[in-house]
């Protein structure tokens, strides 16, 4: 079997991803946090999420893993949980005043790694790379038979 000429599209594009989450990684633990404590920050402060169920959804996570990361969370002391007074079963998620310091240190590191990320291209280049990575997921999420 012929080599290729170049290196796989997918596997270019799995090496690149893995490299990027890394770097974002560290980025966020420089500023005190993680990509999962991130994720229901950020949840939290944009969708105005108020419970567990829904901010599992949002950050695209089971139910499970996030009682971890919100165990956590509240240990350090960033976010608090109440039961919903009018359903029991249902557990309210707020951010605390210690949670809003460090969603704001982590958007810093986050907006500062996004022009990391963006140096050497123009808005033109980056447009273009944003309707390629639509156009990945698109050939990856739907079924083969409707792809042309």
């Amino acid at each position: 079997m012929p080599r290729p000429a170049t290196p796989p599209i997918g596997l270019r594009l799995a090496s690149t991803a893995k490299a990027v989450s890394r770097a974002f990684d560290d980025a966020l633990a420089a500023a005190g946090g993680s990509l999962p404590s991130w994720l229901v920050l950020i949840s939290l402060k944009t969708q105005q999420l108020a419970t567990q169920r829904a901010l599992a959804a949002a950050v695209g996570i089971q139910d499970a893993t996030l009682t971890h990361h919100l165990n956590a969370m509240e240990a350090e002391g960033l976010v608090t949980r109440r039961r919903d007074p009018t359903n029991r079963r249902v557990h309210l998620v707020e951010l605390t005043e210690h949670g809003e310091t460090a969603f704001h240190r982590m958007r810093t590191a986050a907006v500062t790694f996004d022009k990391r990320l963006r140096t050497g291209l123009r808005d033109d280049e980056i447009a273009t790379f944003e309707r390629l990575l639509d156009h990945l997921h698109r050939n990856v999420t739907e079924p083969s038979d409707r792809l042309p």
